[in-house]
């Protein structure tokens, strides 16, 4: 099971809030990198992922920088109960696939499977991390996201996460409860600016405006 909050900033904080964060005494900094995610639909409409009885997100990832090549295929599931406290708890499940093997992997989604390409976006990540937290500052075309995920064997993941918001002086309150695709289209209606499937950084973009 997976504990975590997330805030979003205007672009215009980046440096402000790496900043912030690097100086918090405990964490490790890896280094900055490109990601871009695929999400997928079941073939069979009446098995959707996209419904509110599943609200499930089945997803490829490819995780890039000077010194790495990843890959992840993810299922990610919103539960009845992620919104009974001020943590988020959701069901996630990651697999691990050679880089190499990425091409395949899609052959096999695309043309086995039968899966539907639903959406997809690009960003790049900064991740601080240690043996209680990781806090990644994501770099979305529409604004930065600063996620905080419980990673200790605690029994108590929540105040793990709870501590580490304290920390940052973040107000929890003011965390986003929904994923991605939701922050991004409440800020196309919003700013009345063309919503794309397709997320990229040579698109215009609505932004998060602090």
């Amino acid at each position: 099971m997976e504990y975590e909050v997330r805030f979003y900033f205007a672009r215009e904080e980046l440096e402000k809030l790496i900043e912030k964060i690097k100086n918090v005494e405990g964490l490790s900094m890896q280094n900055r990198c490109y990601e871009k995610t695929l999400q997928f639909d079941h073939p069979c409409r009446e098995m959707s992922f996209y419904t509110k009885k599943v609200d499930g997100r089945f997803r490829v990832r490819i995780t890039k920088n000077d010194f790495i090549s990843e890959c992840k295929l993810s299922w990610k599931k919103r539960l009845p109960s992620t919104t009974e406290t001020d943590i988020n708890k959701e069901e996630e499940v990651e697999l691990n696939i050679n880089y190499n093997e990425y091409e395949n992997l899609m052959f096999i989604i695309e043309n086995v499977l039968k899966m539907k390409s639903i959406e997809s976006y690009e960003r790049y990540r900064t991740i601080f991390t240690n043996n209680e937290v990781e806090i990644a500052v994501d770099e979305y075309p529409f604004g930065i996201a600063v996620e905080i995920e419980n990673k200790s064997d605690s029994e108590e993941p929540q105040k793990i996460v709870r501590k580490w918001v304290k920390k940052l002086n973040m107000d929890i309150k003011k965390a986003y409860r929904l994923s991605w695709d939701d922050k991004y289209s409440e800020l196309c209606k919003e700013q009345k600016i063309e919503k794309y499937n397709h997320v990229t950084f040579d698109l215009p973009m609505p932004q998060v405006i602090d």
